[in-house]
């Protein structure tokens, strides 16, 4: 039957076949595991079923376990979309050449870490980067995240001209933000460095004592989380398909999904916005 077929009508039939499949393929997309993994699958879940709806197409959410088993999952095109934070944003379009950052959160272009203490060190609230931290034990979350090691570990070389390890007694890596709240509240360390909105989420929640862990100094602020999208989804998902992902994503104005984040809503944002994260990258060598 094909031989009775037009030429060009034939020769067209395997670029269709092709084009169907890519249609029928999901749309996945991760978030990086900044709290337990129960909150995350909750929040985004619900995206996800958003997503589907606005784009027309299968939109799967895939938890993973550590910021950089979101960058590689992004790398080897397991997931098309991800919610980054700045230091994993960058590190994510860096190995996938055409990547493009879509929008961040509002609350997102003025970022800042808070550092806590436990009561127990004697530090006031507002005491900021000071001496007396010196030889005490210190947290900060992930490894790969922007707002609990990225800009913490910035301003802490910026104070006592000295990396963190030559500071305090003791440096560990929770994890997330959620766990080292938890720690410092505990006494388990004495001092942490943790994502404003988190802390805010955690004491809202009545998961702190207000009287054992306080907040001691925060940082200027800085360009943190972001959707990040492959630069290849077009092929996949047809032409335009990127912007369209983009303006579900500014749209997005469900009280219940915005808090989840939490944002206030989206706005726009692209990769140049994100260049002091990749300088700091380079210059404390993380970026890799």
């Amino acid at each position: 039957m094909l031989r009775r077929l037009p030429r060009a009508l034939a020769a067209a039939l395997p670029l269709m076949f092709v084009s169907s499949l890519a249609a029928a393929s999901p749309f996945v997309f991760t978030a990086i595991p900044d709290e337990d993994e129960t909150r995350l699958q909750e929040r985004f879940q619900k995206v996800a079923d958003y997503l589907a709806e606005e784009l027309e197409v299968e939109v799967r959410f895939v938890p993973v376990k550590s910021y950089a088993a979101a960058v590689t999952a992004f790398r080897n095109d397991q997931v098309q979309l991800a919610w980054f934070g700045g230091l994993s944003g960058v590190q994510a379009r860096e190995r996938v050449p055409g990547s493009r950052a879509l929008a961040q959160g509002v609350e997102d272009a003025e970022f800042r870490t808070y550092f806590i203490a436990h009561e127990s060190t004697g530090l006031e609230e507002g005491a900021g980067l000071v001496e007396a931290m010196r030889d005490m034990t210190f947290t900060f979350g992930s490894k790969g995240s922007t707002s609990g090691r990225l800009m913490p570990e910035h301003y802490l070389r910026e104070a006592f001209g000295e990396a963190p390890e030559e500071v305090f007694s003791r440096v560990g890596f929770s994890g997330n933000h959620s766990r080292t709240a938890s720690l410092v509240a505990s006494g388990a360390y004495q001092l942490g460095a943790l994502n404003y909105t988190v802390w805010e989420n955690e004491l809202e929640a009545g998961n702190l004592d207000a009287d054992s862990v306080k907040v001691v100094w925060q940082t200027p602020t800085y360009p943190d989380y972001q959707w990040t999208i492959r630069g290849d989804v077009d092929e996949r998902f047809g032409e335009g398909f990127a912007d369209r992902v983009q303006q579900a994503l500014l749209d997005m104005d469900d009280p219940e999904l915005l808090e989840s984040f939490p944002r206030s809503g989206f706005i726009p944002v692209d990769n140049a916005d994100y260049e002091i994260i990749r300088q700091v990258g380079q210059q404390l060598d993380i970026l890799d």
